[in-house]
């Protein structure tokens, strides 16, 4: 199989290339673990996320934003004391404000899905040119995004960090032209096509 370049040196790379990267999520709890995962990656590697994903689960209740939400400093010390997590009270904290921000937007939109999908009108955008593997660290799209979250109290969420949560979570459709993955986004979910510097939908 012609995978995306990069997803092919580990089996945990393939793994999540093939059953997760880029496939459209609306689900909240999804949309809210991938969220947490960015949040945590922030200075490290990608690989490692995957890799402690499951310790993740263990220490932050398999991701429930309702029950982060809740966590006070007897948590955050559970949490700092758990073998194999990292060890980073601040990214921690950050996350907990990020659920009970998340819980916020539910509120003021019915999901938080409905809330992220508007930015691109419901549709998986795909860029010309990224397909040929030559892809921005952010665009306009990703910028108003993680300015509209940083209004709104989220934390370890730049545009970078953004652009990387489009494309996890289907927004962007950043796989390879010779993907086979490439073709089933394209085929199965609604999607608009946008010129490389026409980044933001009108």
């Amino acid at each position: 199989m012609e995978r995306c370049s990069w997803s092919n040196t580990t089996d945990l790379y393939i793994n999540y290339h093939d059953s997760e990267w880029g496939i459209p999520v609306h689900d909240d709890r999804l949309l809210f673990e991938y969220l947490f995962l960015e949040v945590f990656q922030c200075g490290l590697s990608w690989l490692l996320m995957l890799q402690k994903r499951e310790t993740f689960r263990e220490c932050f209740d398999d991701f429930d934003f309702n029950k982060i939400a809740k966590y006070n400093q007897d948590d955050v010390r559970r949490i700092m004391s758990k073998e194999n997590m990292i060890h980073s009270e601040r990214k921690i904290k950050a996350i907990i404000n990020n659920a009970q921000c998340f819980q916020k937007i539910i509120k003021e939109f019915g999901s938080f899905s409905c809330y992220l999908w508007a930015f691109s009108d419901n549709k998986t955008i795909i860029y010309e040119g990224h397909g040929n593997g030559v892809l921005p660290v952010s665009n306009g799209l990703s910028d108003k995004i993680s300015q509209d979250l940083k209004k709104r109290g989220f934390k370890y969420l730049g545009s970078t960090t953004i652009y990387s949560y489009l494309q996890s979570c289907g927004i962007i459709n950043d796989h390879e032209y010779g993907c086979p993955q490439y073709r089933l986004i394209i085929e199965k979910f609604p999607v608009a096509k946008q010129p490389r510097n026409n980044d933001i939908l009108k």
